[in-house]
């Protein structure tokens, strides 16, 4: 045990440890998301598992297992994808196509297999040839497109995500926007972290105990990535598509009078269920309510109202509150009265006070 070893070993185990602890959950809960995102942390114990065995003084993977294709980088793309679309779609499901995100890998695989099992000595005249070091270099690339090509489809599906949302529920602390985006925050890091430290590596022939700080810097990433992940809610019936998701057409002639009525009836069981109380509140919920569809309420909602769900819900919320600060103000406080009023959270409750209001609850109560 010392100050490169330990550090590195914690990492390591705590990666494998959170697999295994995100496989059960994935298994028992039936969140595909999880199953995904325990794959993602055996990924990244990989990526730290040579320079953890290699301080620890295990040469296993140099002598018995040099040339085995031990490398995974190919598949970390794919499955942080594969993450954030079943953790947005709870229906999703992998498909006969999505299996081709699996090629560069098993291209990577084969080549290296190849000379794997064919002994040591192909091994050595393999890595010592010329095209191996031409080809070594096209793999990088290669991986590094990969990188790129999928971070920016989960920076897609974040934005239009998040856009999506406040369409679709009134409590959107179920949807960690921020998870999402520090989730691909600290991936970059890690990606940028260590290739400048290869860059240096290739300048100055750094040593292993100078290339020690990115493996660090990887143990930070395993550990945010396990301790925030197995924190995350998912609501049971989210089913975001990015490939489904359509801008509203042009109204028709006739469509706003179907979307008055519509609004009518809202307006109508807002005022007699009080459904907006619900901290839970969703658009298909308030859609079967009416007997409509989730396009033509949330049109509806647009137009007649002029904002989207989650505004007109929590607008409804906050009348509620201060209806609740007249006429109970000195016995409770306002934290109680803003979750008597529909709101889950104070954090909830200040922002969207703030927007719609324009001030702060105890300015806006004060003035």
């Amino acid at each position: 045990m010392s100050l490169y070893t330990t550090p590195l070993q914690i990492g390591y185990f705590f990666g494998l440890l959170m697999w295994l602890v995100f496989l059960v959950r994935g298994f028992r809960q039936q969140r595909l998301s999880d199953t995904f995102l325990g794959w993602i942390m055996f990924i990244l114990a990989m990526e730290l598992q040579d320079y953890t065995f290699g301080f620890a003084g295990i040469n296993f993977l140099w002598n018995e297992l040099n040339g085995f294709p031990r490398g995974v980088s190919f598949l970390f793309g794919p499955m942080v994808y594969f993450y954030f679309r079943a953790q947005t779609n709870r229906s999703f499901r992998l498909r006969g196509k999505d299996f081709w995100h699996a090629l560069p890998y098993l291209v990577y695989f084969l080549y290296e297999i190849t000379a794997f099992v064919q002994g040591p000595e192909a091994v050595r005249l393999k890595q010592e040839s010329g095209y191996d070091l031409v080809l070594s270099y096209v793999f990088r690339f290669a991986l590094w497109g990969s990188f790129i090509f999928y971070l920016g489809k989960c920076l897609v599906i974040y934005r239009a995500y998040r856009a999506w949302s406040i369409h679709q529920f009134s409590n959107t602390e179920l949807i960690s926007f921020n998870w999402f985006r520090n989730f691909i925050y600290a991936m970059i890091f890690w990606l940028l972290f260590r290739e400048i430290m290869n860059v240096l590596d290739a300048f100055l022939d750094l040593s292993f105990y100078q290339d020690w700080w990115w493996n660090l810097g990887l143990v930070a990433v395993i550990f945010y990535i396990g301790l925030a992940g197995i924190s995350q809610r998912q609501p049971a019936m989210i089913h975001f598509d990015l490939d489904l998701q359509q801008p509203e057409p042009p109204d028709e002639k006739g469509a706003d009078t179907t979307h008055l009525a519509i609004a009518q009836r809202l307006r109508a069981l807002m005022e007699q269920d009080r459904l907006y109380l619900q901290a839970d509140l969703n658009l298909s919920e308030l859609a079967q309510h009416l007997g409509a569809t989730r396009p033509q309420v949330s049109a509806a909602i647009n137009q007649v109202f002029g904002k989207n769900f989650n505004d007109y819900v929590n607008s409804l919320r906050i009348e509620e509150f201060i209806r609740l600060h007249r006429e109970n103000g000195s016995t409770y406080t306002l934290l109680y009265l803003a979750y008597e009023s529909g709101f889950n959270s104070k954090a909830t409750f200040n922002r969207a006070f703030k927007k719609i209001k324009g001030r702060s609850p105890k300015a806006f109560l004060e003035g």
